[in-house]
């Protein structure tokens, strides 16, 4: 796209996401990351029903009189985007590839964050650190994530996730909110998983194209390329016998991505880049409500 167009492009997505966000996105985001915890206030004297767990002893030892103390909640978040931007991600058998999905998911978590006074960030990553953008507000900064998710060439085409985790756990000092936007098709990244989603609320967020899932039954033959390297191979949707394992493998694949995020405690969002992506994010966050965990 030349620069009138990525324009245009983020105008369109900031007018869609923008309305979504004011009517919907936003309410769900705020009662779902409550904030990092609580902070000091002040104290005040014991009254009878008062939870024993939050008498301050210092104080009560100095008056002799049981004081308890008062807290508030410390609201201001950092939510970090970690958006793969390898070469698999210009793939789409629809109208919309999985990069312009995720470009409009991007755009309503930074959106929702801007709303709710937030900071937001954005790393850009294949098999290697492409762009860092470093948490901040205002709507000037939100269109600048969405410009670069739809306008930056990536240097390289492969994907590395684990190394994409390990770069947003060293800038990010404290916990936060990571959504990692990507579809997965990466080396070993299990360990960096748990260890992200153990100091920070980690929100895997998984594009999968429905033609990676199974294929269509056509006589035809698919002449297909590895965007990612590799050969490429020739496809006969014509033999149901092909499609069939084809479908098992992509099964096999996905249970397994499955297996690493429960055992890290992370739950998902999957997204078809053929549909709507705002609804898929709004029952995930309905959902997550009801066992809504404090920062």
């Amino acid at each position: 796209m030349n620069t009138a167009e990525i324009l245009k492009k983020v105008r369109q997505i900031e007018i869609r996401t923008g309305r979504l966000v004011t009517e919907t996105f936003a309410g769900q985001y705020q009662s779902v990351f409550k904030g990092r915890g609580i902070e000091f206030a002040e104290v005040r004297e014991y009254v009878p029903g008062d939870d024993v767990r939050s008498i301050d002893w210092n104080v009560t030892a100095r008056t002799n009189k049981p004081f308890v103390k008062l807290n508030t909640e410390e609201r201001e978040l950092t939510l970090m985007i970690l958006c793969d931007v390898s070469a698999s991600q210009s793939f789409g058998s629809g109208e919309k590839p999985k990069s312009e999905a995720a470009a409009e998911l991007a755009a309503m978590f930074a959106f929702s964050a801007l709303k709710n006074s937030d900071k937001s960030g954005l790393l850009l990553f294949s098999d290697k650190t492409e762009l860092y953008i470093p948490p901040r507000k205002g709507k000037n900064h939100s269109l600048r994530i969405i410009r670069e998710l739809l306008a930056y060439t990536p240097k390289s085409g492969g994907t590395d996730i684990a190394q994409a985790l390990k770069t947003a756990n060293r800038v990010m000092k404290r916990r936060g909110i990571i959504i990692l936007i990507s579809d997965f098709n990466a080396p070993d990244y299990s360990r960096e998983v748990r260890l992200t989603a153990h100091r920070h609320d980690l929100i895997p967020v998984i594009i999968t194209d429905r033609f990676e899932r199974a294929l269509p039954a056509a006589r035809a033959l698919l002449v297909t390329e590895q965007l990612e390297g590799g050969p490429g191979y020739t496809a006969d949707l014509s033999s149901p016998a092909y499609r069939q394992a084809y479908e098992t493998q992509a099964a096999a694949r996905r249970a397994g991505l499955e297996n690493v995020l429960r055992s890290a405690g992370s739950d998902w969002i999957d997204i078809d880049p053929a549909l709507p992506v705002h609804g898929p994010v709004v029952k995930f966050f309905r959902q997550r409500r009801k066992s809504f965990r404090p920062l």
